[in-house]
């Protein structure tokens, strides 16, 4: 059996995760897309030395930050390991928050169509940090609905406009008839879905403490090694805006607000993905009860 357990940030996936694992004899799979990199343990929340050596995680602090990393070569990772944990006779853990990667898991690749030599072609106009007010300028000509949808993430913004152009359509009209059916039907899949009042309180409690233990120095050390101009791991939650606060434009106050600020409004889009991505996740409302396969 393969047990998934999503759910927006904060929500507690970890700590269901392990608990589940250590009943399970299970490992665990990160389906964090920022978890991977190295350098952003505490801002991407990875398990702690005590957790790994608890419970084998895989996909974790994996990747130095300038290296890239698309939903393709991540969902072929997580097969790897999966494979592999139930040949050696455990259980695999998926959990994180990351829904495209979860989707492409659980329900294979989109069949969206692809043009290699256009993708360099378009990832050589646009994909620079000092490239993105062209890249929205020209998706708001194309394809504004894509733009709205992603307008603060370049790389799925970059993907738009390959399918766009090559096919004359919205990448959201062609992901209307995408796949519904699991690829694997030995999967158990839950999304933790706690109110947004408990779900803030979280976010707000988590950011405070993910602050004390040295989140501002982390970004800096990371922003110095080139963080902000990385083809990917820049995405990373929350380090565009205590590079800000590095520069004097608030105080530390303002900067723990704003971020709180940020992770809640990155939780919204991650709920609103898991209610109708994920149709075939059971619905749990605390990450401190047993999953329904233990009754």
């Amino acid at each position: 059996m393969i047990i998934v357990i999503m759910g927006p940030t904060a929500s507690g996936k970890s700590r269901l995760a392990l608990e589940t694992a250590r009943q399970l004899n299970g490992e665990i799979v990160s389906f964090d897309s920022m978890q991977v990199y190295r350098g952003l343990e505490i801002g991407t929340a990875q398990p702690t030395a005590d957790e790994r050596s608890c419970v084998p995680h895989h996909l974790v602090g994996i990747y130095d930050i300038k290296q890239r990393l698309d939903v393709y070569t991540f969902t072929d990772l997580a097969e790897r390991a999966v494979k592999d944990i139930i040949a050696r006779g455990r259980t695999p853990i998926l959990a994180g928050g990351t829904g495209m990667y979860l989707r492409s898991f659980l329900y294979g690749m989109d069949d969206m169509p692809g043009d290699r030599e256009l993708r360099a072609q378009l990832d050589e106009l646009y994909d620079a940090p000092e490239r993105e007010e062209a890249l929205r300028h020209r998706m708001a000509e194309i394809d504004p609905a894509a733009l709205a949808k992603w307008s603060e993430c370049r790389r799925r913004l970059i993907r738009a406009l390959e399918v766009k152009l090559i096919s004359g359509k919205s990448i959201l009209e062609l992901q209307q008839n995408q796949a519904r059916e699991l690829r694997h039907n030995d999967v158990r899949a839950f999304k933790l879905e706690l109110s947004p009042e408990e779900l803030n309180l979280k976010i707000a409690a988590r950011t405070e403490v993910m602050l004390k233990e040295g989140w501002i120095d982390e970004a800096e050390k990371a922003i110095s090694a080139g963080l902000l101009e990385t083809p990917t791991a820049h995405q990373a939650l929350g380090y565009k805006i205590i590079d800000r606060f590095l520069k004097g434009e608030f105080s530390r106050e303002e900067l723990k607000e704003k971020l709180i600020v940020a992770t809640r409004q990155y939780a919204r889009r991650q709920r609103t993905w898991f209610r109708h991505q994920h149709p075939e996740a059971e619905a749990i409302t605390s990450p401190e009860s047993p999953l329904p396969i233990f009754h």
